[in-house]
């Protein structure tokens, strides 16, 4: 059983959501600087949304620890 495309796409925008809120906490908590932490967040933001689909869509490909 494979997932579909857009399974992939949904849960690579919640995951994304989730991961630039911790880089901008991160980042803000390191810098004490809002501006700097969410131009860190909205450079991340996208370069690893589409790193994250591709990484989602091989492994969907692989039969590792399904049953």
């Amino acid at each position: 059983m494979r997932d579909k495309k857009s399974r992939s796409i949904g849960k690579s925008v919640s995951w994304r959501i989730l991961a630039s809120c911790d880089t901008i906490l991160i980042s803000y908590l390191i810098t004490h600087s809002i501006a700097i932490a969410a131009s860190i967040g909205s450079i991340e933001v996208l370069t690893k949304m589409f790193l994250y689909y591709f990484h989602e869509r091989a492994w969907d490909r692989i039969s590792f620890g399904r049953s």
